[in-house]
């Protein structure tokens, strides 16, 4: 047969003892004892008042304190505006004068270079006047020494030396005058080159004068015809 079971009995504990909880209670006033409200109240807005006082007076302070501040701040903006306006100005004046003196050297070369050019040109126009005056003493002594024995072309160019007007080349500029003395130039040679072809001829000339007449000597001489002789050689 089973055993008989063992009935369990749940075992039962008691409920611990609640803890009292905390009541707020109004404060206990002795009796006896009037409350002033009134005085309450006016210690509150004193209290009040006082903070207010404190929060409005640290509020004072700490403005002055920033307005200083600003004030400072201003000061140096303005301090240092002044400084850039001055060191603006000093490179304003300085940088003027730069250029000034840019432009003082630059009309100093111009005026020079100009000096050098109107030197040169000077010299440029005493040449070729010199040139001129040269050639129109050596076409006179020509004439001279020629006398009456000139040539009908040495007339010509007395003629043609005598009507040339004289040489103007004071409104040439440089270009101009350079042209005018290679004009000359060229003239010039080709007159040197006249006259050397002309002396040749007259050498040749003279040369065949002077065989002629050795030819009839000996002709003279060899028929024994006449007693003098022809005038010497040419010279």
């Amino acid at each position: 047969e089973p055993e008989p079971q063992e009935v369990v009995k749940p075992v039962v504990r008691e409920e611990e003892e609640e803890k009292p909880k905390f009541k707020p209670s109004a404060p206990k006033i002795p009796d006896g004892e009037k409350v002033d409200f009134d005085d309450i109240h006016r210690k509150r807005q004193e209290k009040d008042l006082a903070e207010l006082q404190s929060l409005i007076e640290a509020h004072f302070v700490q403005r002055k304190k920033d307005e200083e501040e600003l004030i400072s701040l201003v000061n140096r903006i303005d301090k240092r505006r002044a400084e850039r306006a001055e060191q603006q100005r000093v490179r304003a004046e300085r940088e003027k004068e730069r250029q000034t003196r840019l432009l003082e050297e630059k009309e100093r070369k111009e005026q020079e270079e100009q000096r050098k050019k109107q030197d040169e040109d000077a010299k440029k126009k005493k040449v070729l006047t010199n040139m001129t005056q040269q050639y129109g003493t050596g076409q006179k002594t020509d004439n001279r020494r020629g006398g009456k024995k000139q040539t009908e072309r040495e007339k010509k160019k007395k003629v043609l030396a005598d009507r040339r007007k004289p040489l103007s080349i004071d409104h040439l500029s440089e270009d101009k005058l350079k042209d005018k003395a290679k004009e000359l130039w060229d003239w010039l040679k080709g007159l040197e080159a006249e006259k050397y072809d002309l002396g040749e001829k007259l050498k040749r000339q003279k040369y065949d004068i002077n065989q002629l007449v050795n030819r009839v000597q000996d002709h003279q001489s060899a028929k024994g015809r006449g007693k003098g002789k022809m005038g010497g050689r040419l010279r």
